[in-house]
């Protein structure tokens, strides 16, 4: 597989990983108790953007959804059990392997496939809401990425990037913190280099005429080792996008 945006150093990492993304007391632990906080965060914002409410059984029937770098499925999945019509892609076939087995023995119906963001873009795909989840600081070309991704989305759609500032905090607390100090991630899990600045990503979008309508950090207490949304984006956050025009 051939791609500009493939970091061949990141897709032998996560190979390496690939059978724990669903052991909730291992090493992708941050990983499932990220993604509590975030689902909900998604299905209200996603439910404000098309006015849905989210507190139905399924709020996400009929839309559907990209989840770029989907790993092991863990969001793909949460996205299917709100009513969702998921495609999950990744790079590494050993992730694409494991998200298949493990939704079909939750009952789940999504779409998997092991091919990068420039293959849709080809295929002229169109999704409703695009997933970029703690993806951008692991590509090799990020603008070719970010241009690929922002293509992928439905004129009237939703984009959601969560990724790390690049700063000495972060330096401090996701990389020597959470990686040396406190182990919670795999050493070489990140590159502080390839951290990515709020104002990077707002540059990418607005290139596509996209426009960022909402912004969030997110914090861990490493006490209780819970999640939460703060304003601070100094650290982890999130960037919500639309289509310049759009609500």
């Amino acid at each position: 597989m051939q791609s500009s945006t493939i970091d061949p150093q990141e897709v032998a990492y996560y190979e390496r990983l690939a059978e724990q993304w669903w052991d909730k007391r291992g090493k992708f632990w941050p990983l499932h108790r990220l993604n509590e906080l975030r689902v909900n965060y998604l299905r209200t914002m996603i439910c404000l953007h098309f006015g849905r409410f989210p507190d139905n059984p399924s709020p996400l029937k009929g839309l559907s959804v990209l989840d770029i770098g989907c790993g092991g499925g863990i969001l793909s999945e949460s996205m299917a059990t709100l009513g969702a019509d998921v495609k999950g892609i990744d790079v590494v076939e050993k992730n694409i392997n494991v998200a298949r087995r493990h939704s079909r023995l939750s009952g789940l119906s999504i779409d998997y496939d092991c091919v990068p963001v420039e293959t849709l873009v080809s295929e002229a795909k169109r999704f409703d809401i695009v997933l970029n989840m703690e993806v951008v600081e692991h590509v090799a070309d990020l603008p070719a990425f970010m241009s690929s991704c922002n293509q992928l989305l439905a004129r009237d759609g939703i984009m959601f990037i969560a990724t790390i500032n690049r700063n000495l905090l972060s330096w401090l607390f996701a990389i020597v913190g959470a990686e040396y100090i406190l182990r919670w991630l795999p050493r070489g899990t990140h590159a502080w280099r390839k951290f990515v600045k709020p104002s990077e990503l707002r540059r990418m979008l607005a290139a596509d005429d996209l426009k960022v309508t909402a912004t969030t950090g997110v914090r861990v207490n490493p006490f209780n080792r819970r999640f939460s949304l703060n304003p601070s984006t100094s650290i982890n956050y999130m960037l919500t996008a639309v289509h310049a025009g759009e609500r």
